[in-house]
Order: structure tokens, then C-alpha cells, then sequence
């Protein structure tokens, strides 16, 4: 017998498989990555993708501020996941509610570390990404407490063979 939730349409939320990205940004006067899982392709001509970033996100500033990001795709494998989780905290740490005030005034810096080249737009690619995709946001449509970014593909490349990571190989339900 299955016991119900407290919010049934959370769990069945929760079930839906998504790939999980790093998305790179820049400011010109830093970089920025994130992890969403809110990407797709969503033309083939002309080759266009859309990204959905939190309202409040950096690297949505940083995308409204330069008109540039990447799309880092990892494979599976421990690696990617480890990696990956190093994404996951918001870029300001007074996003998250009831956090102490020393959390909170915490910025992370997450590319700090990890090895990547930048595009000649200044976004990154991350060095153990298994492709990655530049993109000029074009297009950019509210979405309820999200923002949908459209954007050309302008570069990219397969760097190495594998599958993508996905949140169910990495044991992740939704990751926002």
C-alpha cells in the first residue's frame, strides 16, 4: 500500500527525470556557474535552447547583463556527480531561508578550483564537461517564480564520449 503525501503533485514532480548542466555566465568582471536541470532543445532551425533560471539567479543577471551563457553537459559517472553537487549552492548564501548569518553573507564562488577555458564571449566551459554549447539569449519569458531564456546556439563540441547525467543516475529528485 502506497501512503499519499502531503502534497501528492510535489512527489510526482519529484519522479520526472531531468539532465542536470552547469551553466556558465560572466559578469566581465567574474565568472559564474550553476546547476540547472530546466534545459532543452527547443528548435533545430535555427538551432535554439531554452534555460529556465530562478528570477532571483546571478547568472541571470549575468545573462540579461551580457546576452551570453554555456550549457556544460556532464556524463555519467562518479565524477560528474561530484562535480555537479559542488553547483548546487545558490551563488549568494542569504538565498536560502534559515540559514545562521555567517551561511548567509557567504558568496560561493563555485568555479573556484575547477578547471575550465573561457569562450571568447568570457563564459566557461568546464574542462571535465562531456560537451558544451555557447548560446546569445534572445528570448527571455517569464515563468511563474522562473525566467525562460531562449538562445541561439552560436558554438560548441563534444569533448569526450559518454552518457548524460541525468538526476535519476545521480540519485537527485528535483534539483531547482
Amino acid at each position: 500500500m502506497t501512503i499519499p503525501t502531503a502534497d501528492p503533485l510535489a512527489e510526482v514532480m519529484d519522479e520526472m527525470p531531468y539532465g542536470l548542466y552547469i551553466i556558465g555566465s560572466t559578469s566581465h568582471s567574474d565568472v559564474n556557474g550553476m546547476m540547472a536541470d530546466w534545459v532543452m532543445q527547443v528548435s533545430f532551425s535555427p538551432r535554439l535552447i531554452a534555460v529556465a533560471l530562478e528570477k532571483d539567479a546571478h547568472t541571470l543577471q549575468n545573462v540579461r547583463a551580457t546576452s551570453r551563457f554555456t550549457v556544460n553537459m556532464l556524463s555519467q559517472d562518479n565524477p560528474s556527480v561530484h562535480l555537479a553537487a559542488k553547483f548546487a549552492q545558490p551563488y549568494f548564501g542569504s538565498k536560502i531561508s534559515g540559514r545562521d548569518l555567517e551561511a548567509g553573507r557567504l558568496v560561493h564562488h563555485k568555479l573556484d578550483g575547477i578547471p575550465y577555458r573561457k569562450t571568447p564571449s568570457g563564459c566557461p566551459v568546464l574542462a571535465e564537461a562531456m560537451a558544451w554549447l555557447e548560446c546569445k539569449a534572445i528570448t527571455f519569458l517569464p515563468a511563474g517564480d522562473h525566467v525562460i531564456v531562449i538562445g541561439a546556439v552560436t558554438d560548441g563540441g563534444v569533448l569526450r564520449d559518454g552518457e548524460p547525467l541525468t538526476s535519476g543516475y545521480a540519485g537527485w529528485a528535483y534539483s531547482g
